[in-house]
C-alpha cells in the first residue's frame, strides 16, 4: 500500500502534529504502508496543486494532515485532478467540522486502526464555479470571524475563540442586512438577511447542530437562513443552535435542495466563506456532486 501525505506544518493542534512521525512509523510497522511520501506545505495552494496531478492508481489513498482549509484543498485536487484516490483526514486544525462528524481519531492506534480496516465511505461535495467544498459554504455577518482571530488565540483557546470573536463582533455588524435572492427547483423569495449557511454535514463552526437535518451522501444541500433580527433574537438563536433547535424559530429559513442560486438585490458585495476560507462573492449558484469522493471513517 502506498500514500501521499500532505501536512499542513502550522495546523493549530500541535500534539497531532507532535504525534505525526509515531503514526506514520507504526504505519510502516506494522505493514499497513510499505511506502509513503510526504509534501509539507509552504503556503496557500501547495496542497491543490500537489494532490491535482496525481494519477489515478499511483497512491492507494492521500492523507490530508491539517485543518479544514487543508482539507478542502486537497479536496479541490481530487476533485480537479479526477484521479479517484480515496481520502485520509487527520484533523490537526482549530475546529475541523468535517472529520469531527465522522468522528475521525487523532491518536496513533485509533488512526492507524482505520486505515488497516480500510472501511471508506462515498461522500458528496458542493460545487460553486469551479470551486468545491466539503462542508460548508456562509456568507453575510459573522461569517469572517475566522479570519479575524489569530494563529496564537486559536491555538490557545480551540474554537472557543470564534465563538469569543463572534460576540464581540455581533454588535458591530447588526446593521449589515443583506436584500437577498434565494432560488431552488421549487421556491423563489427574497429576504432581508443577516446570514446563509449551506452546508453538507450537521457540524459548523463548531456546532453540532447547526444544520440538524444534514447527510453527507444524501445528494441534497442543507440550507438555512437567518432573517434580519435585533440583537435579542439575534443573540437567543445563537444558543438555540447549539441544541439544533435554531431552525423552527420565525427568523430561520430552513430547507434543503440539490441546488440554489443566491443573488444580492442592493448590490452590495457579499464575501463567501467556503470551507473556512475567503472563495469569491455572490451571485452564484451552488450545487451538489453526489457521492464524489472516498473517504475513509472509522
Amino acid at each position: 500500500m502506498k500514500a501521499k501525505f500532505i501536512i499542513n506544518p502550522s495546523s493549530g493542534k500541535q500534539m497531532v502534529q507532535k504525534n505525526l512521525d509515531r503514526i506514520i512509523g507504526n504505519l510502516i510497522l506494522e505493514g499497513i504502508l510499505n511506502h509513503i511520501d510526504v509534501l509539507t506545505l509552504k503556503k496557500k495552494g501547495d496542497a491543490y496543486e500537489g494532490v491535482k496531478e496525481l494519477k489515478k492508481d499511483e497512491y492507494d489513498y492521500v492523507v490530508a494532515v491539517g485543518g479544514d482549509g487543508t482539507v478542502n484543498e486537497v479536496i479541490n485536487g481530487l476533485m480537479v485532478g479526477n484521479n479517484q484516490i480515496p481520502l485520509a483526514i487527520l484533523p490537526a486544525g482549530t475546529v475541523n467540522d468535517f472529520a469531527n462528524y465522522l468522528e475521525i481519531p487523532t491518536d496513533v492506534r485509533g488512526f492507524s486502526n482505520m486505515l488497516k480496516e480500510n472501511k471508506k465511505k462515498k461522500v458528496d461535495v458542493g460545487k460553486i464555479g469551479d470551486q468545491y467544498f466539503i462542508n460548508v459554504l456562509a456568507g453575510g455577518i459573522l461569517t469572517d470571524v475566522g479570519y479575524k482571530v489569530s494563529s496564537n488565540v486559536k491555538t490557545w483557546l480551540g474554537k472557543y475563540a470564534y465563538y469569543v470573536e463572534g460576540m464581540r463582533e455581533i454588535p458591530k455588524q447588526m446593521f449589515k442586512s443583506i436584500k437577498l435572492s434565494m432560488e431552488t427547483e421549487k421556491w423563489l423569495k427574497e429576504e432581508d438577511t443577516f446570514m446563509f449557511i449551506i452546508s453538507n454535514t450537521p457540524m459548523v463552526g463548531g456546532f453540532k447542530r447547526l444544520a440538524p437535518k444534514a447527510k453527507i451522501d444524501d445528494g441534497m444541500l442543507d440550507i438555512c437562513i437567518i432573517k434580519k433580527s435585533d440583537i435579542p433574537e439575534f443573540i437567543g438563536l445563537f444558543f438555540q443552535a447549539m441544541k439544533g433547535e435554531h431552525i423552527y424559530h420565525p427568523k430561520v429559513v430552513y430547507l434543503q435542495s440539490p441546488k440554489i442560486k443566491l443573488e444580492c438585490k442592493d448590490y452590495t458585495k457579499v464575501n463567501l466563506d467556503i470551507d473556512g476560507e475567503e472563495g469569491g462573492s455572490l451571485p452564484a449558484t451552488i450545487e451538489v456532486i453526489p457521492k464524489a469522493l472516498e473517504v475513509f471513517v472509522p
